[in-house]
């Protein structure tokens, strides 16, 4: 056996080494050693013979265990080959942490050398050059004290980098500066002298380093967008400016101020100073202070800790890039790398995890306790046991200041000062769900949960931003928040947010799971800029996780009026609230919402949290910026209650059709087989008043026709329905006498309904058209056996062949399987409300991108259901936005080459189930479709996606969900003008465009850009007949056919493209091989020219008179034929 190292490339046949020795071999077992280095030869690496002595060596006792950790621990053995590889991705090279040992000695030496200034007066910063700004926002502008520059007295790193658990991407090393104690006062811990001490101290190291050659770009930034605690950040020069970034922090030096000075329920800003009318405690400004104090002490018990446990840093590893997929890690409040290191430390130093565990096991174990803190403990507290201390603050203490507690080890700072309760929330969340998927043997947990990212817009059901943060100002006076303001040193963005996240979470009550909120992100500027202020960052965002049955409820229903919280009701509703007597007898509080579709309920939550917010923090509605459904523009039909009449419609046929008497054989079963009875239609047909002066009349039946000179009448979808017959012995076995005896049934039926209750039906030899309640119902009958039939021929011998064929396939779906899928369907919209707005969403889109023949309605809408019934990482979505955005994240990450999708309907399949899909595809890859789907019922075949898409379009659907889920996502997040890219087909790629004249396209009205000229359809307004009437044009659409036709005649040459929905161009791409000679023959003569080269004949394609016919084909349908000649020549 012989293996090559990954280094270069592999040595050529030549250059292999002969063969070893038989002496050599029989030495194997005594002289071979395991993991025996490569040879070099030449420069080159040569494989490695291995004797028979290593090829069946027992196992060592480190790979016994191994295996057996793997088998124990892991669902699979893949699992910890991912956690391994995903290891070595995230941490660091030797070759960066030279790099950046020597930047940080080169920063290091340029730092002794800060030159010692005069002292002044700490408010004159004449001596800075107006190349270098403070950062930091010195409002108020008095500040009493003395300042000097000095060299710092130390130079440390701290952080991540010294305890190996820095990661990649975004590599951060901190440097600790201790500013000198002669530059510093033991007062200055009040009214902000220290923090502007710090920043200035910074300002001056920025002016210093500014004319070092070694020092690449400079900019400002703050630590976890803390405005107290700037930290200035260094880039090396040259072409590694981007591999890393060096942070230097400005530190006291070690023991100068008492930690206890620094009580949550101290004060250290006063008041005349801040001009508050009382003096409450500081403890936010306390934790920025004590924070610079203590990093050195925590890098001492974090290294203490770490060195017990083999594993620690790869746990921590693994705990960031958890977090970082989350949007968690970063940004003010954030649950940092730190945090999640202390949270370790805490956790082995209380024997929760044990030393020897893995990395693995580490990451579980700190989910398994994020998660289920709510069982143990309070809710939002995590404290390291510490020494009691009389100057300690208690527990219950920190709790009065902070609404997150985790308390570090030396008693004294919070290390979760900036966090909310709704963050924590988050996290908890987001690790019990983590937990729920890493427990399920049929997810992937490794994939969803490490390797997925999970942005607010496409985890939360509904997204609104706040965006003039200045607003926020007035807020702060409204909610009377002038004492916290101070904490927070003037910033009204941090000092609002816990209130109104407080507010929201009373007023939406049961409607959400989960409330979170964005980031800040931490600010970053140039050292010659002023430091930002606080609105000058992204809006703040807010994300519901929406309760689906009590979401969309228009009630608010309240506590009786004599009950003692019926004022505190009022007080948060306002004006809103009113008393309402209900059916049961109760008099009640209560508030209702305006909604009566479908869509506007959805945004109920909409309207309550704009009432909130101007009510009680002076917010007006036009800040608030409501993300949830901005896409259902694209879906309407007017009026929605309407669209839900065609399932009552067919509810009621199909009653009707079970009591019927008089048929030779009974009904077994009525099914019905049309996307509008699963509620995923598009655009679902509704009840339609007819106009029949608009219409000619057919001699024979009286039936509507379309009139020649006037526009393409309505179209009417005929909504299948599939009626299976009873079984009998006097069913024929011929296939042409069973198609008889349907006609039959087809005849006898519609007799029946016409007789029985005065249906206008139209039988024919396939289905019965039944003209009822404005809709057109299609029934065909169908036989259990007439598949089997289809299959079965019989040799000229007289033996009785058995074999699979297109017809029978085709009929089996039609009669069985799609009847299967739209009942299971049906039942997952009942579970979950918004499945079918989401498939509407997704076809839409399909159809705007020309995409509808190779993704076909079943086939999205399975795409669709593996959202609800797989959804990890997320939670099943709530609403249709976050439903589409993640189908288009699903079709264009999801490895179609390499894996099935599995669409678990009703929970039928086990783990083993998955497991034998998994190795039945991998086994027949070659041969199955490009785009494979399992279902309960089709574990093996795919039938869905047996015939499209191919390679070649899928490719494209991926690309292109790819680019819209790219422009999509940030236009929710930045602007209200959405759907202009993403439902608009970029027409370049295409060679021909074939225009057609909108008069004679029937669903103009559902194009993504409907024209303002409107054509009459021979529809009128008013109330719907449920009998009785002409049999209207049924499934006539023009556009239909000419493709049809084109695709026939010109089906070798080129591919054709349309939007089903009111698209108005039909683009033609040729073939890639359409233009290549080939030999002339009489039979091939369709469309081509002769040219004669020689004494040889070829024939090409006649491009001119294939445009002629696109245009003859379509007379009185095409308006004209666009040939695009820069793209394509002959």
């Amino acid at each position: 056996a012989t293996y090559w190292r990954e280094k270069g490339c592999p040595p050529s046949r030549a250059s292999l080494p002969p063969h070893p020795s038989h002496d050599e071999e029989d030495e194997g077992p005594t002289r071979a050693k395991r993991g025996k280095p490569e040879v070099v030869q030449d420069g080159f690496l040569r494989p490695v013979k291995l004797s028979r002595g290593d090829l069946y060596k027992p196992p060592t006792a480190d790979e016994l265990n191994q295996l057996k950790e793997a088998e124990s621990l892991f669902h699979c053995s893949l699992l910890k080959m991912q956690m391994e590889e995903l290891l070595k991705e995230v941490s660091l090279s030797e070759r960066r942490k030279k790099l950046i040992d020597s930047f940080v000695q080169s920063v290091t030496e340029q730092l002794q050398t800060v030159p010692q200034t005069s002292e002044m007066e700490l408010s004159d910063l004449s001596w800075l050059s107006g190349g270098v700004k403070v950062p930091f926002v010195l409002v108020p502008k008095a500040a009493k004290g003395k300042f000097h520059m000095a060299p710092p007295i130390s130079v440390t790193i701290i952080g991540s980098y010294p305890l190996g658990t820095c990661t990649k991407p975004g590599i951060s090393v901190d440097l600790a500066v201790a500013i000198p104690a002669d530059v510093l006062h033991p007062k200055d811990a009040l009214n902000q002298r220290y923090p502007r001490k710090r920043a200035i101290y910074l300002a001056g190291l920025a002016q210093h380093l500014a004319a070092s050659p070694a020092i690449g770009a400079m900019r400002y930034s703050c630590l976890h967008g803390n405005r107290l605690r700037p930290i200035l950040l260094l880039s090396p020069p040259g072409k590694d400016s981007s591999s890393f970034t060096l942070r230097l922090h400005a530190c006291p030096p070690p023991g100068f101020f008492k930690p206890s000075r620094f009580h949550p329920q101290r004060n250290n800003i006063r008041t005349d100073w801040y001009t508050v009318t009382s003096e409450p405690p500081t403890p936010h400004y306390n934790s920025s202070v004590l924070g610079d104090m203590l990093p050195r002490a925590h890098l001492q018990f974090l290294t203490a800790v770490s060195s017990q446990c083999a594993a620690f840093a790869e746990g921590v590893a693994l705990l960031k890039v958890w977090l970082r997929q989350r949007e968690l890690d970063q940004g003010v409040g954030c649950f940092s790398g730190f945090l999640g290191s202390m949270l370790l430390a805490y956790l082995l130093s209380c024997h929760r995890v044990s030393n020897t565990m893995t990395a693995y096991q580490l990451l579980r174990n700190s989910l398994h306790f994020l998660g289920k803190m709510h069982e143990v403990s309070s809710p939002t507290c995590l404290s390291t046991p510490t020494v009691g201390v009389a100057l300690h603050p208690s527990l219950a203490e920190f709790h009065t200041a902070f609404q997150v507690v985790f308390v570090d080890p030396s008693g004294h700072l919070n290390m979760c000062a900036d966090m909310t309760a709704c963050t924590y929330k988050q996290v908890q969340h987001e690790a019990s769900l983590s937990l729920q998927f890493w427990d399920d043997p049929t997810v992937d947990g490794f994939h969803a949960l490490l390797m997925t990212p999970k942005p607010m817009i496409r985890t939360s059901d509904h997204v609104f931003q706040l965006c003039e943060l200045v607003k926020l100002q007035s807020c702060c006076k409204k909610l009377n928040l002038l004492s916290e303001l101070m904490d927070h040193s003037g910033n009204y963005v941090l000092t609002a947010l816990p209130f109104i996240l407080s507010l929201l979470q009373r007023g939406l009550g049961q409607r959400v799971r989960l409330l979170t909120h964005s980031l800040t992100p931490d600010p970053e500027w140039p050292v010659g800029s002023d430091a930002p202020k606080y609105n000058a960052q992204p809006p703040l965002s807010f994300g519901l996780l929406l309760n689906p049955e009590q979401a969309a409820s228009v009630l608010e229903r309240g506590p009786p009026a004599d009950s003692p919280k019926a004022e505190e009701f009022r007080q948060l509703w306002g004006s809103r609230s009113e008393l309402r007597r209900f059916q049961d007898g109760d008099i009640t509080e209560a508030v209702v919402w305006e909604g009566e579709t479908t869509c506007q309920k959805r945004l109920v939550p909409r309207q309550l949290i704009t009432h909130l917010l101007q009510l009680h923090a002076d917010i007006p509605e036009s800040c608030v910026r409501y993300i949830g459904g901005m896409l259902d523009d694209v879906i309407k039909v007017g009026r929605e209650v309407e669209s839900l009449k065609v399932v009552q419609s067919y509810d009621d046929l199909s009653r009707k059709l079970w009591r019927l008497e008089g048929l030779p054989l009974s009904i077994t079963s009525v099914q019905g087989a049309h996307p509008a009875l699963r509620y995923t239609q598009v655009f679902p047909p509704v009840p339609l008043k007819l106009d029949y002066s608009f219409f000619d009349r057919e001699k024979l039946s009286r039936s509507l026709v379309p009139h020649e000179v006037k526009p393409c009448p309505v179209y009417i979808t005929p909504v299948k329905v599939i009626c299976h017959m009873e079984g009998s012995g006097k069913w024929p076995h011929d296939r042409v006498a069973i198609r008889h005896i349907k006609a039959a049934f087809h005849i006898s039926l519609g007799e029946l309904l016409t007789q029985h209750h005065h249906y206008t039906c139209q039988p024919s030899p396939t289905h019965l058209d039944v003209w009822k309640d404005g809709l057109v119902f299609r029934i065909q009958v169908a036989y259990h056996r007439e598949p089997q039939v289809l299959r079965e021929s019989v040799s000229p011998e007289g033996l009785l062949i058995v074999r699979d064929n297109a017809e029978a396939q085709a009929l089996e779906m039609a009669t069985m399987q799609r009847p299967l899928l739209t009942s299971t369907l049906h039942g997952l919209q009942q579970l979950h409300p918004c499945f079918g707005a989401v498939c509407r969403l997704a076809k839409r889109w399909l159809g705007a991108q020309l995409f509808s023949d190779d993704i076909t309605e079943d086939t999205a809408d399975l795409l669709v259901a593996s959202l609800f019934l797989q959804p990890a990482p997320f939670t099943p979505p709530g609403s249709p936005q976050v439903g589409f955005l993640r189908f288009l994240h699903l079709l264009s990450s999801f490895d179609w080459r390499n894996n099935p999708l599995v669409v678990n309907l009703n929970s039928q399949l086990t783990a083993a189930d998955y497991t034998e899909i998994k190795n039945d595809f991998i086994a027949s890859r070659e041969s199955l479709p490009v785009m494979f789907m399992a279902t309960p019922n089709d574990k093996k075949v795919s039938i869905w996606t047996k015939q499209a898409p191919t390679v070649q379009m899928l490719q494209r659907v991926v690309m292109v969900a790819a680019e819209s889920l790219k422009i999509l996502e940030p236009q929710l997040m930045d602007s209200s003008q959405i759907q202009d890219v993403v439902m608009r087909p970029p027409l370049d790629p295409y060679d021909v465009l074939i225009h057609l004249s909108p008069k004679q396209v029937p669903l103009l009205s559902q194009a993504v850009d409907p024209p303002h000229a409107t054509f009459s359809r021979g529809i009128l307004a008013g109330r719907v007949a449920n009998t009785g009437g002409a049999l209207p044009v049924i499934d006539f659409n023009p556009v239909t056919h000419y493709l049809a036709e084109l695709r026939d005649a010109f089906g070798d040459l080129a591919l054709f493209f349309y939007d089903p929905y009111g698209g108005t161009v039909i683009a033609v791409l040729w073939k890639p091989k359409a233009f290549s000679p080939l030999p002339f023959k009489t039979s091939q003569m369709v469309a081509r020219r002769v040219e004669v080269s020689g004494e040889e004949a070829h024939t090409v394609p006649n491009v001119e008179a294939v445009l002629e016919d696109f245009r003859v084909m379509g007379q009185g349908l095409v308006k004209s034929v666009e040939p695009r000649m820069e793209r394509w020549v002959v």
